[in-house]
């Protein structure tokens, strides 16, 4: 009976992998190393790929949803709640994000909500709705509903300044199987790397995924400046406030008055 176990255990792993490998995906971004220059004002990658068949690809299988999720470094950030009293603004609540993308992009070929239905979406983190977002709720570590409002206003302020973005008509179907994305990069983007995934979904079915990566990086004065605030940071300060001393003295001279 144990023999017998095992056996079924094998057939019913080999058949899962068969369907996993019934289709994969061969991607590749136009540039893995963005480079941060004094006029750096931005770029645009390109993303390509192909959807490559298999024999245990169902035979009636043409139609695929693809979905981009392109991940900057993390970090801890914190949105705030201003109100007006007396006269002034002044904050008054807040709520610290954990460890959650600098910057963020879904892309797909059609509108989110139509690729898969909410429980898929939701397991697959499938629009910005959908991506977690945890925080810090008094105690308690977790995140919460779309429209709460503190997440809502920190995406929002991310997306105004180009760092979260959705578009749900980015990827181009070239052919049934060969498909391209643009990744717009803001002037601001964060340095680091950054984590590209694609997710292939069928008849709102997920079917596989792929990564791949590229890296931002300062060069020049700027990562000079960088790796000494980063290494050095006492020195950074003294040189800092040398700096700003300078200018004071250098500014009461130029416009001071005879």
């Amino acid at each position: 009976m144990i023999a017998r176990s095992v056996v079924a255990a094998l057939i019913l792993l080999s058949l899962g992998n068969a369907s996993a490998r019934a289709e994969r995906l061969i991607v590749s971004v136009s540039n893995h190393r963005v480079t941060v220059t004094p006029n750096y004002s931005g770029e645009e990658l390109v993303l390509f790929g192909s959807v490559e068949k298999d024999a245990a690809t169902p035979a009636d299988r043409n139609a695929y949803d693809l979905v981009v999720t392109v991940i900057g470094p993390r970090a801890d950030m914190v949105t705030r709640r201003k109100e007006r009293k007396f006269g002034i603004w002044i904050n008054t609540d807040y709520r610290q994000f954990l460890q959650v993308p600098a910057y963020l992009a879904l892309f797909a070929n059609r509108p989110f909500e139509q690729i898969a239905p909410p429980e898929v979406a939701r397991r697959q983190q499938l629009g910005l709705n959908n991506v977690l977002l945890t925080q810090r709720v008094g105690t308690d570590y977790a995140d919460v509903v779309p429209n709460d409002p503190f997440r809502s206003a920190f995406v929002r302020l991310r997306t105004q300044r180009g760092l979260y973005r959705e578009d749900p008509a980015a990827v181009t179907l070239l052919t049934p199987t060969l498909f391209r994305t643009s990744i717009p990069l803001p002037a601001e983007v964060p340095i680091g790397t950054y984590q590209v995934e694609i997710k292939l979904l069928a008849n709102g079915v997920f079917l596989t995924k792929t990564e791949t990566a590229f890296e931002i990086v300062k060069v020049g004065f700027e990562q000079f400046v960088a790796t000494t605030a980063r290494q050095n940071g006492f020195v950074y300060g003294l040189v800092t406030a040398a700096m700003a001393l300078m200018s004071g003295w250098m500014a009461s001279i130029v416009f001071r008055k005879d």
